[in-house]
């Protein structure tokens, strides 16, 4: 498993972790995703084999939040 945590500054409130949290646990090989909505992070448990962290990020902004790389 690989441990990423994600910067998302346009995190604001409890609908955005709701947001994200449901499209990122959509992807397969993802085994958690946690918004933590005042530190503005996305911690991430995932099967890399399976899916990378750039399809992460992709879901993440298709949903219509910005992830600095």
């Amino acid at each position: 498993m690989t441990v990423r945590t994600l910067s998302v500054p346009s995190i604001s409130c409890d609908h955005c972790k709701a947001s994200i949290e449901g499209a990122v646990r959509s992807l397969p090989g993802v085994d958690s995703v946690s918004v933590d909505v005042p530190a503005r992070n996305v911690d991430l448990s995932f099967d890399d084999g399976l899916v990378g962290i750039d399809q992460i990020i992709e879901i993440i902004e298709g949903v219509g939040y910005d992830v600095p790389r």
